[in-house]
């Protein structure tokens, strides 16, 4: 017989792992930035270069996100905490705070993100209550900095190497 997993359990069990933050954006059908933070980013090919992120099947942007053509991932850096409690809540205009540029297909992108990927969608595949976003990477940049790390609820700092 099949073990039942109570979900709140998973959640928490789930939170253990600690991941970086990111915002991800893309354009919408009349052209308006789009973004939200996001914690579920991997890295899935070296070749071709794709990665994935994930986003609830609910969420009001899954059809934004599916209509566009390119998407970015912004990578945060320890300092940007506040900018990832903006994209994580509702705003008028999410995008009035933070420096931000058009990369490949006119997505934006970060200026002093840690790491910034400008993406073409690949595929959008629904997988349990996400959808999975698969991106070939078309463009990046990447600087040192410390990064936002997020683990069971918190954001958290790194510490030194082992």
């Amino acid at each position: 017989m099949e073990r039942l997993i109570d979900p709140l359990d998973l959640r928490h069990a789930l939170g253990r792992f600690a991941t970086g933050v990111t915002i991800v954006t893309c354009r919408d059908a009349a052209g308006r930035a789009v973004g939200l933070t996001a914690n579920s980013f991997n890295a899935l090919s070296l070749d071709p270069p794709l990665v994935l992120w994930s986003l609830r099947s609910g969420s009001p942007n899954r059809p934004i996100f599916e209509q566009a053509s390119h998407f970015a991932i912004n990578v945060l850096g320890q300092g940007q905490m506040e900018l990832s409690r903006r994209f994580a809540t509702p705003h008028a205009d999410r995008f009035a705070e933070g420096p931000w540029h058009d990369g490949p297909g006119g997505v934006p992108l970060l200026e002093g993100a840690l790491a910034n990927f400008s993406c073409q969608l690949h595929s959008a595949q629904e997988a349990g209550d996400h959808v999975l976003f698969i991106g070939r990477v078309l463009a990046l940049q990447h600087h040192a900095g410390a990064p936002l790390v997020f683990q069971s609820g918190h954001y958290r700092a790194v510490g030194e190497p082992l």
